[in-house]
């Protein structure tokens, strides 16, 4: 929903000499068909791994190579907890994408996010650790295979590191977070927290020359 054509060769050039492992393509509001349209340029720009990062199942696109499966459980609506799943399911099955069941954790970071305005759903509060950390375990139970924390997109501030020690310490499954990373000083806290995957957004998508200080 932000990326322009013109600026995608010289952005995955970026990321291409950097360490980054997987390219994630989505967003909480994107047009019909601009997934699909997005996707078959960066498959002519890298060989990294595209994965869909869906806000909506009209972001289901063949040309990607797998899709996290996100399910909001920071929230209680139940379109995005289970919903909206049931009804991507003919599309998942024509599509050959391997389908990743995510845990999806919203983190408050002091504004609004795309995700809460679309969803309707409120963030976890940063002082609520017990119930975060619950709600990574019982996904965990529950069976998803990864669990992705986030501040949210463009957010003010990171999901604290303290919140990632604490669901790391809790669940075994990979662990996943994004939101307000902005320097290679927050991306190596997140590492050193017990992030698996940290994800950035914004900041390479303002200014792509980032991406050389994030290693």
């Amino acid at each position: 929903d932000k990326v322009v054509d013109d600026h995608l060769s010289d952005l995955v050039s970026g990321i291409d000499r950097s360490e980054s492992d997987f390219i994630f393509i989505g967003g909480s509001e994107v047009e019909d068909g601009r997934t699909d349209q997005v996707v078959g340029i960066l498959n002519q720009l890298t060989k990294l791994p595209l994965i869909i990062f869906p806000g909506d199942i009209s972001q289901i696109t063949s040309k990607a190579d797998a899709i996290l499966f996100l399910s909001l459980v920071s929230g209680r609506n139940p379109d995005y907890l289970i919903g909206k799943h049931v009804e991507a399911v003919p599309k998942l099955q024509k599509s050959g994408l391997e389908v990743i069941s995510t845990a999806y954790i919203l983190i408050e970071n002091g504004k609004e996010t795309g995700v809460q305005r679309v969803s309707g759903t409120l963030p976890m509060k940063r002082s609520e650790v017990n119930a975060i950390v619950n709600t990574a375990k019982a996904a965990e139970y529950l069976g998803m295979q990864l669990i992705y924390i986030e501040a949210g997109s463009g957010a003010n501030t990171p999901v604290p590191e303290s919140i990632i020690r604490s669901v790391r310490q809790a669940v075994d499954c990979p662990l996943i977070v994004g939101g307000g990373i902005r320097n290679p000083e927050q991306l190596k806290a997140a590492y050193k927290a017990g992030a698996d995957l940290v994800v950035i957004g914004t900041a390479i998508e303002k200014d792509p020359a980032m991406l050389t200080e994030f290693r």
